[in-house]
C-alpha cells in the first residue's frame, strides 16, 4: 500500500510542478496532496506544525497567483484582455513551439517569455489601447503574470525536495 502512496505521490509532485508552469493545472494543490499522501504512511513522513504550515503557504500563493497579475495590469494600466492575452500567449508558447519542433534552445526560453507578452499586447491593442499605452500595460502584465508562475513554482520545487525527502 505504501509503495502505490509514493507513485500517486510522485504523479501529483510531476504534475504539481507542471501546474506551477502550464495553465488550467493547480500546481501547488497539486503538490500539496502528494505531502498529505505521504502522512497516510505507517509512520508519517511529516508533523502537523509542518503540515499545516505547507497548507497556509499553498493556500496563500493559490490566492495570490489570481490577485499579482491582476495587480500587475493594473498597477500599469492593464484590462482583463491582457491578462487574457497573456494567459493565452504563455499557452501557445508552450504547445506552438514543440508542435513547430523548437522545444529546446533559445527559442524554445525566448518563445515561453516572449508569447505572455506578446499576448498581453494583443490584449491590450483589442482593448482599443494605442500602442505606447498596451505597450505599458503588456509589460505590467507580463510582470505580474510571471512573478505569480514563479510563485507557485517555488513552492512545487519546495514541496517536491520535501516530498522526496519524507519517502526517505
Amino acid at each position: 500500500m505504501e509503495w502505490l502512496l509514493i507513485v500517486i505521490g510522485i504523479l501529483l509532485v510531476l504534475a504539481g510542478i507542471a501546474g506551477a508552469v502550464l495553465p488550467g493545472l493547480p500546481g501547488p494543490p497539486l503538490s500539496f496532496i502528494a505531502l498529505v499522501l505521504l502522512q497516510f504512511r505507517d509512520e508519517p513522513a511529516f508533523g502537523e506544525d509542518f503540515m499545516i504550515l505547507m497548507g497556509l503557504i499553498m493556500i496563500a500563493v493559490t490566492v495570490l497567483d489570481y490577485v499579482i497579475p491582476v495587480y500587475g495590469a493594473k498597477k500599469f494600466g492593464g484590462t482583463k484582455k491582457g491578462v487574457w492575452g497573456s494567459t493565452i500567449g504563455l499557452v501557445a508558447g508552450l504547445f506552438l513551439l514543440p508542435a513547430l519542433g523548437i522545444v529546446i534552445g533559445p527559442f524554445g526560453l525566448i518563445g515561453i517569455i516572449i508569447f505572455p507578452f506578446l499576448g498581453a499586447y494583443i490584449g491590450e491593442k483589442m482593448s482599443g489601447r494605442d500602442s505606447d499605452t498596451a505597450l505599458k500595460a503588456a509589460f505590467g502584465t507580463f510582470i505580474g503574470f510571471l512573478a505569480g508562475t514563479v510563485m507557485k513554482l517555488v513552492y512545487s520545487i519546495v514541496a517536491a525536495v520535501y516530498f522526496f525527502i519524507g519517502i526517505f
